[in-house]
């Protein structure tokens, strides 16, 4: 509802900083992403390449297009975020990634297929996630750290919920049957609460952000951090954190979308790979609460180079994995990489830049990440064809990924994003 153009919050008690709210409707967004996560297309990509008979190289050149061009959908989200605010862009967004999933679900051909993942990329891997990421900084600024914390932990055990769910669904049902039941879960469930329980801004109802309790000169301080678009960008640690977030991505998606096939030339058996996925969810849980922790300790660059390393380890074992306790203890540790990666990636940009042009800032570095992912499934797609193995493309992304951790053990760090 809104009185003289101000939101009204829905009655809650006085004691509970309405921003708790919207980061609960923030993290259901992003847990409404999945169908346009690599992740989550990883959970139909075997049944769906049999099923419209798509070789694994085509599939994954289907998924770069797809994604590079999702990847745009990033580009204005941010704008119309800052000049609507998040309560309506967040709605027609939610709508429109349901509708398209459950178009998806009908898809009988090559064709048809690349358009819904298209869509489903912009709408949900690009478009919702920079919706749900700004909505956290907009509310919040000093405890920003803690309650991207508390949104990585949430959105982790909502990932590790419905990772073996719609797994259990493919598996039972069918990835059609699967893919409608989240379409409909997204236009019945988040579209209604998005547009009943958000809210754009503290100021828009009335608030202070971080409810208040802030001294004058660190309001002052606070106040004072507005950088825009063109300044975030002209910063080198824009750069090394997004390309490290970026990197990532890519193996992130890379390995999300083929997991099943590497473990099967390591010699594994599929269920192998949905069980290595539940642990990398839950072990990505333990690296938001022990990243949150730390937060308030050390600094973000810190976190950031301890996840990078953990994470070129990682990438070395999986080259080597031999029995299903190594395939379990390789997803240990890229879980609890991912895990610090994610809340360093949710709370930076808005430390650093400030709020004033969250979602624009946020949005570029969205892009990037996007980017990312769309090469990480072709890149070890086309690897393994002209190799006959992904074990060497392992060697050299952990290269990748230790040459950015030194980046950013050296790249100046803006002042609000050295410590929580």
């Amino acid at each position: 509802m809104t009185t003289a153009g101000v939101d009204v919050a829905p009655r809650s008690s006085a004691r509970v900083y309405y921003g708790w709210i919207v980061l609960g409707v923030a993290s259901a967004a992003m847990i409404g992403t999945l169908p346009g996560r690599t992740q989550g297309l990883g959970l139909i990509t075997e049944p769906l390449l049999r099923d419209l008979q798509i070789s694994r190289v085509a599939y994954a050149q289907m998924n770069l297009v797809a994604t590079l061009i999702g990847g745009l959908f990033c580009l204005g989200i941010g704008r119309l975020i800052d000049r609507l605010g998040s309560r309506i862009v967040l709605t027609i967004t939610a709508l429109a990634l349901g509708l398209t999933v459950l178009a998806m679900s009908q898809a009988t051909s090559a064709a048809v297929m690349l358009v819904g993942i298209t869509f489903t990329r912009g709408f949900g891997q690009s478009a919702l996630s920079v919706i749900s990421l700004a909505m956290v900084g907009k509310w919040f600024r000093r405890r920003l750290t803690v309650a991207m914390a508390v949104y990585s932990v949430v959105i982790s055990v909502g990932f590790m919920l419905a990772f073996p769910l719609v797994g259990a669904i493919v598996q039972t049902a069918g990835w059609r049957i699967a893919w409608s039941a989240i379409g409909l879960a997204l236009v019945c469930g988040l579209a209604p609460v998005a547009y009943l329980l958000d809210r754009s801004s503290p100021e828009s109802i009335g608030a202070e952000v971080d409810g208040g309790g802030v001294d004058s000169s660190e309001a002052s301080t606070e106040s004072a951090v507005h950088v825009t678009l063109g300044g975030a960008l002209r910063s080198p640690a824009f750069w090394v954190f997004a390309a490290a977030a970026s990197m990532y991505g890519l193996v992130a998606s890379g390995i999300g979308l083929l997991n099943e096939s590497i473990l099967t030339e390591r010699g594994f058996a599929p269920d192998v790979y949905y069980r290595a996925l539940a642990v990398t969810a839950i072990t990505g849980l333990g690296g938001n609460f022990i990243a949150g922790a730390l937060a308030g300790r050390v600094s973000l660059r810190s976190i950031l180079m301890t996840a990078l390393l953990v994470l070129a380890g990682g990438l070395i074992g999986l080259a080597h994995v031999s029995t299903e306790g190594q395939v379990m203890a390789q997803a240990v540790t890229m879980g609890i990489g991912g895990g610090f990666v994610m809340v360093v990636f949710f709370s930076f940009w808005g430390r650093a830049y400030g709020r004033t042009h969250l979602g624009r800032i946020q949005g570029a570095a969205q892009i990037m990440t996007v980017l990312a992912s769309a090469v990480g499934p072709l890149f070890l797609a086309e690897w393994s064809a002209s190799t006959g193995s992904y074990s060497s493309a392992f060697y050299l992304l952990s290269v990748l990924v230790a040459a950015l951790a030194v980046a950013a053990a050296f790249v100046p760090v803006p002042a609000g994003a050295r410590t929580a």
